[in-house]
């Protein structure tokens, strides 16, 4: 099992080719971000309380851009990029670019959204998100593997085109889908290239339905490798994160977990590097920790 950390990048957190560097040195596999274009006002939106972190995030692409040219092995992965909210001519482009630059370590973290009114401000029917990403996810993967790509869909449609570049990994950056469980698991055995969970007590048991996306992927004739798992521990779970906390890591692993990515709050370098560091230690104790780069 390998592990990452997740970070609402913004003018007030630690930046990410900082935050990239250390966790390089410290043994950690991959960085995520994640996004939101903007978020409505509080007195217009019906979807709850916003927090202020998601209407101040930086994109995500320019972040891991920056991560990326300060680091040689660390893997960048949106966690997750709102595809319902996103051109995917354009998307594409920007997940072929950002794999070239890094050298094929792009991770494309995808979700279908939750903020019905963020998506209208961009055109999206919340009915009908998830019919749209997955075109849209064909799509995308028409123009990085095909010299001319074309697609026709019922929300994408588009004749023949030349777009390069092409993605250094091939045939492209795995598609991992983000959501609970059990639909957000469907969509990944239908169309992902792995299955980002959300985990925490409004989202039920991992324990208990790890495995039975594992057997959804039986059913569909899929081998459990070709959709490996990551859960991410949020912020406001980690103080409470299992007293054995070693044994709760080893759970996950022999659950099939592939990855377990650290959320961390957007702070400063002073309160971020000792929550890395002591990971840093648990990563030893469990012996996972990956080379420096």
């Amino acid at each position: 099992m390998q592990f990452g950390a997740t970070m609402w990048f913004t003018e007030y957190s630690m930046s990410p080719s900082e935050i990239a560097v250390a966790l390089e040195e410290c043994g950690f596999e991959s960085l995520w971000a994640s996004e939101h274009s903007h978020l409505p006002v509080p007195e217009n939106s019906s979807d709850g309380e916003l927090r202020k972190e998601q209407a101040d995030v930086m994109d995500p692409f320019l972040t891991l851009t920056a991560a990326a040219m300060s680091t040689k092995t660390l893997r960048l992965g949106t966690g997750i990029c709102l595809v319902n909210q996103r051109d995917p001519i354009q998307t594409a482009k920007l997940v072929a670019s950002i794999d070239q630059l890094s050298s094929g370590r792009f991770l494309f973290g995808i979700g279908n959204g939750w903020h019905e009114e963020e998506m209208r401000n961009h055109g999206t029917a919340i009915a009908t998100r998830h019919e749209l990403v997955k075109e849209r996810v064909e799509a995308m993967r028409a123009i990085w593997t095909q010299a001319r790509a074309e697609y026709h869909g019922k929300f994408v449609n588009f004749g023949p085109m030349i777009s390069n570049p092409k993605p250094c990994q091939k045939p492209h950056p795995p598609v991992i889908v983000g959501g609970a469980y059990p639909y957000a698991a469907r969509r990944a055995v239908q169309y992902g290239d792995g299955w980002y969970a959300l985990t925490g007590a409004k989202y039920g048991d991992e324990f208990a339905f790890i495995p039975k996306f594992q057997e959804m992927l039986t059913n569909a004739g899929r081998d459990r490798s070709s959709c490996p798992i990551t859960i991410c521990l949020y912020p406001e779970e980690l103080d409470a994160f299992a007293p054995d906390q070693i044994g709760a890591l080893a759970r996950y692993e022999e659950l099939g977990v592939t990855r377990c990515i650290v959320g961390l709050n957007p702070n400063k370098r002073e309160a971020i590097l000792p929550i890395l560091e002591r990971w840093a230690e648990l990563m030893r104790k469990l012996g996972t920790a990956s080379s420096p780069g």
